[in-house]
């Protein structure tokens, strides 16, 4: 009976199911780059607050809590007087 013709299956059977795992790798991609693009953002800001005072004057004022962790991650590093150092020159400014 069956003529070399392929069975026709039901319009359902042409649809594979949709795994999840092309939505699970681009939230991997999408999470990687926000990690990364904030890493390189945090190394930006304490690569400028290193070698500015300026630049540290300017966040002191707008962001004293950033300052404050810059401040202890030196110290935490062993480098000390910093901290000391703007200071005085931030008092002999005004």
């Amino acid at each position: 009976m069956n003529t070399g013709q392929r069975p026709r299956l039901g319009v359902f059977s042409r649809m594979t199911p949709r795994t999840m795992e092309p939505l699970a790798r681009k939230l991997f991609k999408g999470v990687l780059f926000v990690e990364v693009a904030g890493a390189v953002g945090a190394y930006w800001l304490f690569h400028r607050m290193n070698v500015s005072q300026e630049f540290r004057h300017t966040v002191n004022r707008r962001f004293p809590s950033i300052l404050e962790v810059y401040y202890k991650s030196n110290e935490w590093a062993g480098i000390y007087g910093i901290r000391e150092q703007d200071q005085e020159t931030w008092s002999n400014k005004q």
